[in-house]
Parts: structure tokens; C-alpha cells; sequence
């Protein structure tokens, strides 16, 4: 079995967003979708509901930013 950093994806109200990814991110983020979610045993997992669980730790381990909001 496979480990990721990225736990299960919450389905949480969303916030419209128009982002465009580069062609390269987007092909290695459908596959880590898939795995994903078969670990997390919902299925696949598209690209732009990674989006968020990626950012937020992200956000919130940036010393610089000190996790504002």
C-alpha cells in the first residue's frame, strides 16, 4: 500500500476559484487522485479537490505567514 501525505478529501462548502494549472501538474495530480482515493476507499479524487487539502498545510507550516485566517 501506498503512503501519501494527503489524508481523505472533505467534502467542505466551496469557495469558486478559477485557477489554471500547468499541463504537467495537472497529469501528476489525476494519478495521485486515484491513489488517493483508493486508499481513502472513495474513489478517485479529481484534480481540483486536491487543490485545497494541498494548500492549507501549506499555509499553515509557513513560519513567514504565522497561519493568518
Amino acid at each position: 500500500m501506498v503512503k501519501l501525505k494527503l489524508g481523505p478529501v472533505i467534502d467542505d462548502k466551496p469557495v469558486k476559484v478559477t485557477v489554471e494549472l500547468p499541463a504537467g501538474l495537472h497529469r501528476n495530480m489525476t494519478p495521485y487522485g486515484e491513489i488517493l482515493g483508493c486508499t481513502a476507499g472513495q474513489g478517485a479524487v479529481e484534480p481540483v479537490h486536491l487543490i485545497m487539502p494541498i494548500l492549507e498545510p501549506f499555509l499553515a507550516m509557513d513560519r513567514g505567514f504565522g497561519g493568518h485566517g
